[in-house]
């Protein structure tokens, strides 16, 4: 791709979506070519701000545009995505890609007949926590992650599992680097029709174990992990960026801060989505890993309404 500005929109600019569309307004060699919202205060609201046009079409946005980003809700993903594929657009999808695994696979059967990449929207793996974790993490035997949100409304169209627990599906898929081999799964429903708090341990062919909690009718926020190895520990926090490593030295047990450069992983997250494009390489987070992370997701979620009923 030549030098010249990537033309880039954004589907959906509710809460998340109205940060893509800012931060593409930012990125160097970026051009946002515009919105195309269904709410028309809405899409009258962002495309002001932004100093861009707010589409009616999908065909004419689809038209104006080298790279989307695909902010709607999760049921809406699979109708939008598959003909913007087909126009050509390389694609940001927020997680989880879709609703099925099938709709997983069209979107990737119709990103490879059209040669278009397809990113998915795990945020976390722009966090420069998990930079670090990808340095540092050897062989990992017990990982715990605890993430916990206030309830709102918003996210609500999916459970728990796929709404949050997904992030940290995610994360260990690419940690451990192995296959699961049982998934063993419990939650409950409190303010949602779906499940707000849910818990899954999860084993790997390698040994791994991984165990994942997750509330959305929590009273603060937490977003954590710890990643127990031979060599030691690490306890992170992908909230506020920081952490601690615990390693086994001469006389005992040695705990150091984790230097980790601070950064908006949204930001980091487009800027790589935007390079991947203009330098035609796999995005960090491609396709088949959210399909495999969306997979993993509807297990868990399958194996918790079975133990509700």
């Amino acid at each position: 791709m030549s030098d010249e500005s990537l033309k880039c929109g954004v589907v959906g600019v509710g809460y998340l979506g109205q940060h893509h569309a800012r931060i593409y307004n930012e990125l160097e060699g970026v051009a946002l070519a515009g919105i195309l919202e269904s709410d028309p205060e809405r899409a009258r609201e962002i495309s002001e701000a932004q100093g861009c046009r707010a589409f009616s079409s999908l065909t004419k946005f689809a038209d104006a545009c080298d790279a989307i980003s695909v902010v709607v809700p999760t049921d809406k993903h699979h109708d939008v995505a598959i003909p913007l594929l087909e126009a050509g657009c390389h694609l940001l999808i927020e997680k989880p890609i879709c609703e099925s695994v099938d709709q997983a696979a069209e979107i990737l059967t119709a990103a490879n007949r059209a040669n278009a990449l397809v990113q998915v929207g795990h945020i976390e793996h722009f966090n420069p926590v998990m930079s670090f974790l990808e340095e540092a993490v050897n062989r990992p035997k017990y990982i715990t992650a605890e993430r916990l949100a206030p309830y709102q409304p918003r996210g609500t169209e999916v459970g728990v599992v796929l709404d949050l627990m997904i992030h940290d599906i995610g994360v260990v898929l690419q940690l451990v680097g192995s296959e699961p081999v049982d998934v063993r799964s419990v939650g409950v429903s409190v303010l949602s029709k779906t499940e707000d708090i849910a818990n899954a341990r999860i084993e790997f062919a390698n040994g791994c174990v991984a165990n994942l909690s997750v509330s959305r009718v929590s009273s603060k926020k937490v977003r954590e992990i710890r990643v127990f190895q031979s060599s030691g520990y690490l306890s992170l926090d992908f909230m506020n960026q920081a952490g601690h490593h615990v390693s086994i030295g001469a006389t005992g047990l040695d705990k150091k801060d984790v230097p980790i450069e601070k950064g908006e992983p949204l930001k980091l997250e487009l800027a790589s989505f935007v390079e991947s494009v203009k330098n035609r390489r796999n995005p960090k987070v491609g396709g088949e890993l959210g399909k495999t992370a969306l997979d993993l997701a509807i297990q868990i979620t399958e194996q918790v309404r079975q133990a509700e009923d």
